[in-house]
């Protein structure tokens, strides 16, 4: 199977095919595709749906992908890798790990807020214009072009786990409040937790691991684990800073939380991954 790298922190652009197929690949990066026009299948990891105009899909590194045309087809494609992540402010990361610890990488469309939809399509014109201007602005305003979408990105996979529209079952919805909230501590307390979800305090815990089998804490940590890893291995941040936005005391904190539970330290594994 073919496998694609991406040379730049970010690449964009638009490619218009008819009557074949886009085999099968693997990407080292990230990727996001905007059906401009057309329609076919798009396939993620063996699974298949049809696509049709103005579908954003998101594609991660290894995930195995490709598309079946059955009309003439204008595709928008936006891929951006790990040294683009490396320095974007914190808000913005924040959403962008939403998206990485809670798309179920399957195909189909992630907007699921209509309006989104031709929102997205003048973000995706205005990037592809931005891109043949040639001044000193230039790759600011298209970074912030690229980082809107996927902020709007980030807003439709929070509906998709939130909203009983989608995700009629209620573990769904305890762990989508514990994804949107992990930044926010105090949310995170068993009386905003109760009133949130209309339960005694004194009930939180079992309805929490009656929903989902796992203590309200243990999954708190773990889920806090699984950010704090992305944070290490795609952003060059200090550990205090990576403590403090999770809430953690100090260093000796994180290290102790992340040594638990990883059998290394932070530093440790940030080298070893490396």
């Amino acid at each position: 199977m073919k496998i694609k790298n991406l040379y730049k922190p970010f690449e964009i652009s638009v490619l218009e095919a008819d009557n074949y197929v886009v085999q099968e690949h693997k990407n080292t990066y990230f990727e996001m595709v905007y059906i401009l026009d057309g329609e076919g299948t798009q396939i993620i990891n063996n699974h298949k749906l049809a696509y049709s105009p103005n579908k954003l899909f998101l594609l991660f590194p290894q995930d195995t992908h490709g598309f079946e045309i059955k009309e003439t087809t204008r595709f928008f494609f936006l891929q951006f890798n790990e040294s683009y992540l490396k320095n974007q402010p914190t808000e913005w990361l924040q959403k962008l790990e939403y998206i990485f610890h809670n798309h179920n990488h399957l195909p189909g469309c992630i907007l699921k807020n209509v309006a989104d939809k031709q929102l997205i399509r003048a973000l995706a014109e205005a990037l592809v214009r931005e891109q043949s201007r040639n001044d000193n602005n230039q790759m600011e305003v298209m970074q912030q072009l690229l980082n809107t979408i996927i902020t709007i990105a980030a807003r439709n996979i929070a509906m998709i786990h939130t909203s009983e529209k989608y995700h009629p079952t209620q573990s769904l919805s305890v762990l989508g409040y514990v994804h949107q909230n992990i930044y926010t501590p105090q949310a995170l307390k068993i009386q905003k937790f109760a009133e949130h979800f209309n339960v005694s305090a004194n009930y939180v815990s079992e309805y929490f691991k009656r929903q989902t089998g796992e203590s309200l804490q243990q999954y708190i940590n773990t889920y806090k684990l699984q950010l704090i890893e992305t944070r290490l291995l795609h952003t060059s941040y200090r550990l205090n800073e990576i403590g403090a936005e999770f809430g953690l005391t100090d260093v000796s904190h994180l290290n102790k939380l992340f040594k638990k539970h990883k059998g290394v330290s932070p530093s440790e594994f940030r080298k070893k991954m490396k």
